[in-house]
């Protein structure tokens, strides 16, 4: 294409939208786009509503959004939906009313509202998983006792304790769902367990199907956790940057402390930026142990 052409298209695109060039005309954009989200999320409006609301195309928006912000525009609204539909459904709102309420066309759109953002449906998440049934069961593993717990959706929750400290996690665990039912069955969990220390069995093509329970921001922490390579560590503000969201690195430390699903959610591998390990939920040592262990794996490899 002709260059002199090509200068004319982009200007003729651009020449009824605020410029971009600058920092403070990029925040000014955010801040129309947001606010146009706040006043009219109840109208569910769609991404070229919000783009000409803050004078500016929707592709540019949708960048210029997920640069700021972490997150694209959609995902935003998504997340003032959702936390409006947790309020009413906890203060007994029926599932039909509430879908009405945040302005989506029915219990059809609620529900693959909360299965996206929680792994649940909303009326599992109204009961505090009330009705769910969740087996588990503690397996030695190469890190001390392991209690892998499991719903018919998948891996729900991995943690690791010392012998005789088992009950211990799971009380702690136990509190993500605290109205679910839980069964302890040794036989029903075992294959899983072997699924996730035995390597053998380990296959990119048959991958562990997980149930993640947690906040937009900390299952997206979560899903980079898991870019991760075995044998391999970042720093919290390198897992910031690459999460979107760069000048968050204590929001992202406090997310990775809530991950649900050690080692195969590989929340060992972020270190401080110093090189230290810093804390660790299940402990220090068993931390050093993981990445000594995976080091070896990756060696053998």
């Amino acid at each position: 294409m002709d260059m002199n052409l090509a200068k004319s298209a982009l200007t003729e695109r651009f020449t009824e939208f605020a410029p971009l060039s600058t920092a403070a005309a990029d925040y000014d954009v955010v801040r129309r786009a947001i606010a146009h989200i706040r006043g009219n999320w109840r109208a569910q409006p769609e991404i070229d509503v919000i783009a000409n609301a803050a004078g500016v195309s929707a592709t540019d928006l949708h960048h210029l959004f997920r640069r700021w912000c972490g997150l694209t525009p959609k995902a935003f609204l998504q997340a003032l939906t959702l936390n409006r539909a947790r309020e009413l459904l906890r203060s007994s709102a029926s599932i039909l009313d509430t879908a009405y309420e945040v302005g989506l066309s029915g219990p059809g759109r609620l529900h693959d509202l909360f299965v996206t953002h929680e792994a649940m449906s909303p009326g599992e998440w109204k009961s505090g998983g009330e009705g769910l049934t969740i087996t588990y069961g503690f397996h030695p593993c190469p890190f001390g006792m392991a209690l892998v717990m499991t719903t018919p959706r998948g891996l729900a929750g991995l943690a690791l304790s010392d012998a005789g400290k088992e009950r211990a996690a799971l009380k702690d665990m136990r509190s993500r769902w605290p109205k679910a039912g839980y069964v302890e069955d040794f036989a029903a969990t075992a294959a899983t367990a072997r699924r996730i220390f035995d390597s053998a069995l380990w296959r990119k093509d048959q991958p562990l199907r997980v149930v993640l329970i947690g906040t937009d921001f900390e299952v997206r922490v979560w899903e980079k956790l898991l870019d991760i390579p075995m044998g391999a560590v970042t720093t919290y503000s390198d897992l910031a940057a690459s999460a979107g969201s760069p000048k968050a690195a204590r929001a992202v430390g406090a997310a990775v402390g809530k991950n649900p699903i050690c080692f195969v959610i590989p929340c060992h591998r972020v270190i401080g930026k110093s090189g230290d390990l810093t804390g660790y939920h299940w402990g220090i040592t068993r931390k050093r142990a993981m990445l000594g262990w995976e080091a070896g794996m990756s060696a053998a490899a």
